[in-house]
């Protein structure tokens, strides 16, 4: 069986921390449990829901049949926090039923697995222990032996919500208490209170958004639809499909649909409150709290947080903004800090990572920003240049060599670079580097970057030739 992990939406629930290019999956304050399945430079606590899942993964010897489905901006800090695994690439965000047919047309026609094999498909974002792991590999045999379409997992309820969608069954067609599999026979959406605790008594279960089907199976359903099923075509036609569930879109409209039930733990941490329970430690980063009861600090600055006397207090200063907040009031984020959805002044690269540390507009229009970059050894920039903006990288600390127009020059600790507008440029780091980058120019975008070379050794071979000449 292949498992494909969602990794998508910017969880914006959780700002400042998170953004468009760094998703609460992303976000390394939980507890690390099962580091021996992470490479070895993310051993380290905390760790991220990605990391965390990915190593239960192995836990249950899955992880050597599992993708990641992820947005293009989200590939490199994926690669950075689990090393050399396989990230499917959407083109766009467009919810789950483009992510999934996009996963599975590239398991047929990419990796060459076959109508017949089993597919599970299942969030990266829940906080689960190993069991709910073991109940996947379990659904493949509840296709074959419930004989439908679709199976399903579903958690049972502990207590009356309206947060989160429900599957309903039959009663009358249970088998046992724990039976494997259950008949479904519909589904509601976040019902009111009222209604959620009907549906509880009623043997309902929570849908926890783990779907289970053969791939031929999904290839008749985009068939059926009129939706690409070849895995270039369907890249190509990316932005035409509906950007809908794939609950709505064939969950819903399957008859055919089992559920297994699970008994375990699984929450969602998708607010400050629910994640702070699971941190492991009530501060993390520069700071000092004094007598503060259920308060916790995450502080990403360069500069003290110290918080004194607070009681369900949730406070995260990062580059994006600060957050101050009463963690039951912190739910109602998102709408909130929509007004401020401006770029992301911290991004986890496959070569390192940046923060914004100032931004400046002078009197003349110019735009000045200084950025503290960190490059891990053996890793490098593309070649590259820009048509706006000039930049001084001054390295803070490490060595490594730096290519510019043509040219080879060995950098160091203390060393100051200037590149002008339309200057080729690329760094490599020997040994960890730190530098600070200042941006001049009358516009300063990231997307102002026309990248020539990808690979060192490109760069090196377009090097020599240029000396030589």
């Amino acid at each position: 069986m292949r498992i494909v992990l969602l990794s998508g939406g910017s969880g914006k629930r959780l700002w400042p921390m998170s953004n468009d290019s760094r998703s609460k999956q992303f976000l390394k304050v939980l507890k690390p449990e099962a580091p021996d399945a992470l490479p070895d430079s993310t051993l380290q606590s905390p760790v991220s829901m990605l990391q965390r899942v990915w190593g239960q993964l192995a836990q249950v010897g899955l992880q050597s049949n599992s993708y990641v489905c992820a947005s293009r901006p989200q590939q490199d800090i994926i690669l950075s926090q689990l090393g050399e695994v396989p990230v499917i690439a959407e083109p766009a965000r467009r919810d789950t039923f483009p992510a999934i047919a996009l996963a599975c047309t590239y398991l047929r026609q990419r990796v060459g697995a076959t109508p017949d094999e089993a597919v599970a498909v299942l969030p990266v974002d829940h906080y689960v222990d190993d069991e709910y792991f073991v109940r996947i590999a379990g659904l493949e045999q509840v296709l074959q032996e419930a004989d439908v379409d679709l199976a399903l997992l579903g958690v049972e309820p502990t207590e009356v919500t309206s947060k989160f969608g429900y599957i309903r069954v039959d009663p009358a067609k249970r088998h046992t208490a724990r039976a494997p599999w259950w008949p479904v026979v519909g589904f509601e959406e976040k019902p009111s209170l009222k209604r959620a605790a009907q549906l509880m008594a009623e043997g309902a279960l929570w849908n926890c958004g783990v779907f289970c089907f053969r791939l031929g199976y999904l290839e008749q359903v985009l068939a059926a639809k009129g939706y690409p099923t070849d895995y270039a075509e369907l890249v190509r036609n990316f932005a035409q499909l509906p950007k809908r569930s794939f609950d709505y879109e064939v969950v819903e409209q399957t008859t055919s649909v089992a559920v297994s039930p699970y008994h375990g733990m699984w929450e969602d941490l998708g607010t400050w409150g629910a994640l702070s329970g699971k941190m492991d430690d009530t501060l993390v980063g520069l700071g000092e709290t004094v007598s503060c009861e259920n308060t916790h600090v995450v502080n990403e600055l360069g500069i003290p947080v110290v918080t004194m006397g607070l009681q369900d207090i949730m406070v995260v200063a990062t580059p994006d903004g600060i957050l101050v907040a009463d963690k039951e009031s912190a739910a109602g984020l998102k709408d909130i800090i929509a007004r401020y959805d401006t770029r992301p002044m911290c991004e986890e690269r496959l070569w390192g990572s940046y923060r914004v540390l100032d931004y400046q507009k002078l009197e003349d229009g110019t735009e000045v920003l200084t950025k503290w970059i960190e490059l891990y050894p053996g890793h490098h920039l593309s070649y590259q240049k820009h048509a706006w903006r000039s930049e001084v990288w001054t390295i803070v600390s490490g060595e490594g060599e730096m290519a510019v127009d043509g040219r080879l020059v060995k950098v160091a600790a203390g060393d100051v670079m200037r590149v002008y507008a339309e200057q080729w440029h690329a760094i490599r780091a020997q040994t960890p580097i730190k530098l600070v980058e200042v941006q001049r120019g009358s516009v300063l975008t990231e997307e102002d970057i026309t990248r020539r070379y990808m690979t060192w050794a490109e760069i090196e071979q377009h090097c020599t030739v240029c000396v030589r000449q």
